[in-house]
């Protein structure tokens, strides 16, 4: 059996590697979660019973980024010192990489975003797999491993995820009603410098125009528009995937949301800055196959929006798309469960104690860091 770290920083990493924690506690191996105190991410994890560590906060300010993470590092480090794993897995995490070459252990980083490809080529040296879809051209040398899919389908494929109606209907949604849903992020993320999102305005005009004719929830990190009939998400976050499933239509200027509303067959709109950019391969094959429009143009995108929902076959149609897009799509876990643990099996392993002690790193069991708790 083998000691696994997963190193998880962003709600969707929860929702990325939340099956292969549950596949390896069961099959007898030992996980350990360390978390980010970031937006719902420990939310999540509480939710869906994963216990877990919190070893940073992000901060208010971008300012704030830099120092978090030294000391995320430090923690890190000290936290993978503690528990001895064969392998960290992360989402292309510096601070896991780093502690995983300091304890001897593996290294296993997921990515899939083009536009933090020189970060990933500063990583793959010190990585035993760097897994990406196959739709990168980037290539990151020997630890480079290609895999067919998006990597939401590790939580959204068919054999994973069912829409739950009846919790909808618990939280007053009423999944035989049309209904819209708004996702709108802060461009907060040190890879989105000099991006913007959707403008309050066209915020403002896509609820005007859509909330005549039925329900609209906002999901926002920023503020929901105010003067307008909008209302906020009414499930928990763990409900999030439910409420898309059933949803008539979405719009967004969230890239992982997109995609995990394109993979469920509901029609998906991405708008905002991102839409424009060339840093998503994912999104080239998402709109070959009808699953994601990314129209740029705010104005456009609103009156795209509006003909979709007065579409009366466009959910058909999606749904029909989304059936031929997973047919022949792996189950993206078994991929995750199955790196892990041949790099955990073939990482070479430190067993001297007192080369650990020699580093500074005490051979102390793992505990959680309670929020605001700092490291004498």
């Amino acid at each position: 059996m083998s000691r696994v770290q997963f190193d998880v920083t962003h709600p969707a990493h929860v929702h990325l590697f939340r099956h292969a924690i549950g596949e390896l506690v069961a099959d007898g191996n030992t996980v350990a979660v360390s978390s980010r105190e970031k937006e719902i991410t420990t939310d999540l994890l509480d939710a869906y019973g994963i216990e877990h560590t919190v070893l940073s906060e992000k901060g208010v300010r971008k300012a704030a980024l830099l120092s978090e993470w030294v000391l995320r590092d430090v923690r890190t480090l000290r936290f993978a010192a503690r528990f001895d794993p064969d392998v960290i897995v992360s989402r292309l995490s510096p601070t896991a990489v780093h502690a995983a070459a300091m304890v001897g252990a593996g290294s296993v980083a997921f990515h899939d975003h083009e536009g933090t490809n020189r970060l990933a080529s500063l990583l793959a040296p010190f990585t035993d797999r760097l897994c990406t879809p196959s739709t990168f051209e980037a290539d990151f040398g020997a630890s480079h491993d290609r895999h067919d899919g998006v990597q939401e389908l590790a939580y959204l494929h068919p054999d994973r995820f069912e829409p739950n109606r009846e919790r909808l209907r618990e939280f007053g949604v009423n999944p035989d009603e049309p209904y819209v849903v708004l996702r709108f992020v802060e461009m907060g993320a040190h890879h989105d410098v000099g991006l913007s999102g959707i403008s309050a305005a066209a915020k403002r005009r896509l609820v005007d125009e859509l909330s005549a004719d039925a329900a609209v929830y906002v999901s926002s990190e920023g503020a929901v528009p105010t003067e307008t009939d909008a209302e906020p998400v009414p499930v928990p976050p763990a409900l999030m995937h439910d409420l898309l499933s059933e949803a008539s239509l979405f719009v967004t200027d969230s890239n992982t949301m997109a995609t995990e509303a394109g993979l469920l067959g509901t029609p998906t709109i991405r708008s905002g800055a991102y839409a424009e950019t060339t840093e998503f391969s994912n999104f080239e094959v998402l709109a070959e196959a009808g699953l994601v429009e990314s129209v740029p143009a705010e104005d456009r995108a609103v009156e795209r929006a509006v003909t979709l929902f007065e579409d009366p076959n466009a959910e058909r149609r999606w749904q029909r798309r989304r059936d031929d897009y997973v047919a022949d799509k792996p189950d993206l876990t078994d991929y995750i469960v199955d790196t892990t643990l041949s790099v955990a099996t073939d990482a070479p392993r430190e067993t001297d104690v007192s080369a650990r002690r020699h580093r500074g790193l005490e051979d102390e069991p793992a505990r959680a860091v309670p929020r605001g708790e700092g490291d004498d």
